[in-house]
């Protein structure tokens, strides 16, 4: 099984992630067997986010379910690694439900979204914390302090962002002495603007305009851990696999599937594993079968001419 450091920080993990956002949609069994699964696998890093399951049930469900299925006993929670995110706010929609959605940087927010985690998670670290999605607002003084509190409490052990830019990090860390280990953006074969951006660069096409302002390779230049969410989806919309919307991508899948003698599934998560990098897919099934194709994709090196082929199967074309 291929390893990875995050960050800096010396913790070694699987380099792919278990998300743990659909816990919510299965039935105990299901979602017992995918976890324990995940374990027998090797795959012992699992990511939550406090919010996780308001759209069906309720913020922080996901994270009660994990402790529930997965019981945090000292000898487990020593073999395993827990990342969680904060920062999203949730609020009443006026109309007796919970949909209106704010962010919030606050130290107070923050202080209070990783207590509310550690008691929902039954336990009394958290290996990483992220803030979710950036806060116009924020007072990256604030964020600093709460940080620097939650480290001295051992609280949490590394820090990092989700779906910021480099310069909305290079604000945080103006203020914050902690490194930013992580940033976790969309990033699958189908759907790869923060790739596509450097390779369109000399061609009038809007694949040229870094939307993203270069989060890969300022990961790549500061040690920043880039982690990928939606592994699997498509710039056209739902996954890519076996989807009529992608029947050149699928076909070439095939191949390659035939080839390195895996499953199309596995072939996606080498291609990311295949990039210098060091991405880290995050999943997001509840199906083991399809967990375990994942994992299988970490045993996998893409020869660079097939990182090509599927790059351009996948709707693009540096030599145009």
């Amino acid at each position: 099984m291929k390893k990875m450091q995050i960050g800096m920080t010396g913790i070694e993990v699987p380099a792919v992630a278990v998300g743990c956002m659909r816990l919510d949609g299965v039935d105990r069994k299901k979602g017992e067997a995918l976890l324990r699964g995940a374990l027998d696998m090797g795959l012992n890093f699992f990511d939550h986010a406090d919010f996780y399951g308001y759209w069906k049930n309720y913020v922080g469900i996901c994270e009660e379910l994990f402790a529930e299925y997965l019981p945090m006993t000292p000898a487990l929670r020593e073999k395993i690694v827990i990342q969680t995110k904060c920062g999203v706010k949730i609020g009443p929609d006026g109309k007796g439900g919970m949909m209106n959605i704010s962010y919030d940087f606050s130290k107070d927010y923050i202080l209070r979204c990783v207590e509310d985690s550690l008691k929902r998670l039954k336990t009394d670290y958290i290996d990483g914390l992220l803030l979710h999605i950036p806060d116009a607002l924020v007072e990256p003084e604030e964020v600093a302090e709460a940080f620097d509190l939650l480290e001295e409490q051992g609280k949490v052990r590394y820090f990092g962002v989700s779906n910021h830019t480099p310069m909305q990090i290079e604000l945080l860390k103006k203020y914050v002495k902690q490194p930013i280990c992580v940033n976790q953006q969309k990033l699958s074969l189908g759907y790869a603007p923060i790739i596509s951006s450097g390779e369109y660069v000399c061609m009038p096409d809007e694949r040229a305009l870094s939307y993203d302002m270069e989060s890969l390779n300022y990961g790549r230049l500061n040690s920043i851990t880039m982690q990928c969410w939606s592994p699997f989806h498509g710039a056209k919309g739902g996954i890519i696999l076996n989807e009529e919307k992608y029947p050149e991508l699928n076909a070439v899948l095939e191949q390659m599937a035939e080839k390195y003698g895996t499953s199309k599934t596995a072939i996606c998560i080498a291609w990311l594993l295949r990039h210098p990098a060091k991405l880290q897919p995050v999943t997001g099934t509840m199906d083991i079968q399809h967990l375990k194709e994942s994992a299988d994709g970490m045993d996998i090196t893409l020869e660079h001419d097939d990182w090509y082929k599927l790059w351009i199967a996948a709707g693009n074309n540096t030599r145009a």
